[in-house]
């Protein structure tokens, strides 16, 4: 996959992210169910089944880790507001499946032309 433009918005630069984790996590074995689900709520990047559990994954892509690695802007007010969004999904779906949070964190390098994609399979619970 090629990686967004210098020059693209951090807009272009998510949606890439985005694109990108689905294609690692689908080589992991994960089954994407739901991108970009959104309610009054909040939005999760991305909804998918690994081996009978839901996943809800967050998706952080940055260009440099100037201020820390991706992962590290999954604060406890994002982690609060992933929470009151995967618990509104499961309830309109209707779903008591077990159910954890992912976070994909990518680090874009473009002097190698490539990315480093990290995995951190339940990152947090869903308890409040």
């Amino acid at each position: 996959m090629t990686e967004p433009r210098k020059s693209g918005l951090r807009i272009e630069l998510g949606r890439w992210g985005e694109r990108a984790a689905c294609q690692f996590l689908q080589r992991q074995g994960y089954r994407i169910i739901k991108r970009g689900y959104r309610s009054a709520l909040g939005e999760i990047d991305i909804i998918a089944q690994d081996k009978g559990t839901v996943a809800f994954i967050e998706v952080k892509t940055r260009r440099s880790d100037d201020y820390g690695p991706p992962q590290s802007s999954v604060t406890k007010g994002k982690q609060h507001q992933l929470r009151k969004v995967a618990s509104l999904y499961l309830k309109r779906n209707a779903l008591e499946a077990e159910c954890r949070f992912d976070v994909v964190s990518i680090l874009v390098n473009a002097k190698k032309k490539g990315a480093k994609i990290e995995l951190i399979k339940d990152a947090f619970q869903l308890d409040f």
